[in-house]
């Protein structure tokens, strides 16, 4: 009778449960749909001033730059151009064989690949991990303030200097801290998107957005300082208590974890040893921990515009491929960027290597290892630049600037600022970059709310937060996808965890904007 039933059900196959594609085919997804829905937008073009800044009025239609199968080796060749393409100087289209400037992803991709390389060998030492299941035995009952701490610290970078595809870095130390402390990769995940994203978004003197759209608008980085920093204060404490109310649940009751609590890789060549906690570290550790410490420590100072900062300087600047301010530097700043980060960790590698005296083969096979497990995050980041380049090699994006600006053109003061923010939603989808974003749009939404009677400040700030809301959780941003890929959640969960957020933060940003369009 029990064999029969076996039989039976051993015949019946069972039925496949739906799972949502990972974010490599997310990624590749999206850029299908976007080169359709570039071949029904027309492509046009606005005129420009000496500065390359769109002038308001000035679009019109043109023919489109490419056949149909020129199109076509576009969407074939999106990755390879989101990875090292040039943006030509003077036509704008971007190719491998352009001469310009970068308009691919290579240098965050080296940089991630240089990071998984310290990271290999540095965990070969038991360093860090030793020093975090001490660390999480001494913070067993205080982990609220460990997320606390962090997601207000990288609010606070992001907010005054763009702090954000720097997260990566610390993927590696807070995920271990995290687990070892009982949460599950999401709060680790989040706690580092979050509260970048969200300092991002309520940027308040950040050189690359704000600098950047007050340079363009005419006007100082400080004319509406005090609106964006109380926004910081009231969405970065809302973005706090979000994942310190989930962090709490899952302590609690494990089994209400979106991404569970299963962490081990099955692609691991080798299951890692377990960790004695109450093990000391050894003289080799503790130097090896101060090796890392002086690391990132160093990737932080070097990264930070301080001149742009403290001078509070407007103007043209580019931040997703060189990193470069409006005004000069102080003397101690470095100006380091994607290069010179990528070798700071392939160096200290080798250093901890040597310190821990692991021989040179050991120490080639673990930074090989180390930058091939970065493969993946890495071919997510160019996928989404790739986005990019279909739109501005199609010349559909002005376009889309044009329509932006006549659906803002006429209305009220409140309505106006809110529409501001709106429209910036879906554009910052398909330009990731702010200071990309200010660049195109503030010369065209700036004279307009004069006409509206909203302040050009007014207009920076709304812009800015309808740009932080989409890169909350826009596929094309590389800080989400590439940040989810190694914390290993998925994005759907990611989604499903961050949507109340989302609309938390919409409500409290338009009630905010239009409130100070009506009473400025």
């Amino acid at each position: 009778m029990s064999t029969e039933t076996d039989t039976g059900s051993a015949q019946t196959p069972a039925k496949k449960k739906f799972e949502f594609p990972g974010a490599v085919t997310m990624l590749a997804i999206v850029t299908i749909l976007v080169w359709v829905a570039a071949l029904f937008i027309p492509a046009g073009r606005f005129g420009v001033d000496v500065d390359g800044s769109p002038v308001p009025g000035s679009f019109e239609t043109v023919t489109s730059p490419l056949s149909f199968w020129e199109r076509i080796q576009q969407l074939i060749l999106s990755p390879v151009n989101g990875l090292y393409g040039v943006q030509d100087s003077i036509t704008g289209f971007v190719d491998t064989d352009n001469i310009g400037r970068l308009f691919g992803s290579v240098g965050v991709v080296l940089f991630i690949m240089a990071l998984g390389a310290f990271i290999s060998v540095s965990f070969a030492t038991r360093s860090l991990e030793t020093a975090v299941s001490q660390l999480a035995t001494k913070l067993s009952d205080k982990g609220w303030l460990l997320i606390t701490v962090i997601m207000v610290l990288f609010s606070l970078l992001g907010s005054t200097m763009g702090f954000s595809v720097e997260t990566f870095g610390f993927y590696a130390l807070l995920i271990p801290l995290m687990t070892a402390l009982g949460y599950d990769r999401m709060v680790a995940a989040t706690m580092i998107i979050l509260g970048a994203l969200v300092g991002n978004m309520a940027s308040t003197v950040n050189p690359f957005s704000i600098g950047v759209a007050s340079g363009e608008a005419g006007v100082s980085i400080g004319d509406g300082i005090v609106l964006r920093v109380i926004l910081w204060i009231v969405l970065t404490a809302v973005a706090v208590v979000f994942v310190l109310r989930y962090a709490a649940k899952v302590k609690k009751d494990p089994s209400k974890s979106l991404v569970g609590f299963d962490i081990a890789d099955a692609e691991d060549e080798e299951p890692a040893e377990p960790v004695d906690i109450d093990g000391k570290l050894t003289g080799t550790q503790k130097l090896v921990l101060l090796i890392t410490g002086l690391t990132f420590g160093l990737m932080i100072f070097s990264v930070i515009p301080w001149s742009s900062i403290f001078g509070a300087t407007t103007g043209p600047a580019e931040y997703d491929a060189y990193h470069v301010t409006a005004t000069e530097p102080y003397w101690f700043e470095l100006n380091w960027w994607f290069p010179q980060l990528a070798m700071l960790f392939i160096l200290a590698a080798v250093l901890v290597g040597i310190v821990a005296k692991m021989g040179e083969k050991k120490i080639v096979s673990l930074i090989t290892r180390g930058a091939g497990d970065m493969v993946g995050p890495a071919i997510v980041i160019l996928l989404a630049r790739g986005v990019s380049v279909i739109m501005t090699n199609t010349e559909t994006l002005d376009t889309i600037l044009n329509a932006m600006e006549q659906l803002v053109s006429g209305a009220s003061a409140g309505v106006f600022a809110i529409l501001v923010m709106l429209v910036n939603i879906p554009l910052a989808f398909l330009i990731p970059s702010s200071s990309g974003h200010a660049t195109l749009a503030m010369p065209l939404l700036a004279p307009l709310g004069d006409f509206a009677g909203v302040s050009r400040a007014l207009v920076i700030t709304a812009f800015q937060m309808g740009h932080g809301l989409m890169l909350m959780v826009a596929p094309t941003n590389v800080v989400v996808v590439g940040g989810l890929a190694m914390a290993k959640v998925g994005y759907d969960k990611f989604l499903r965890f961050v949507w109340p957020l989302l609309l938390i933060n919409f409500v409290i940003v338009v009630v905010v904007i239009g409130a100070a369009a009506v009473f400025e």
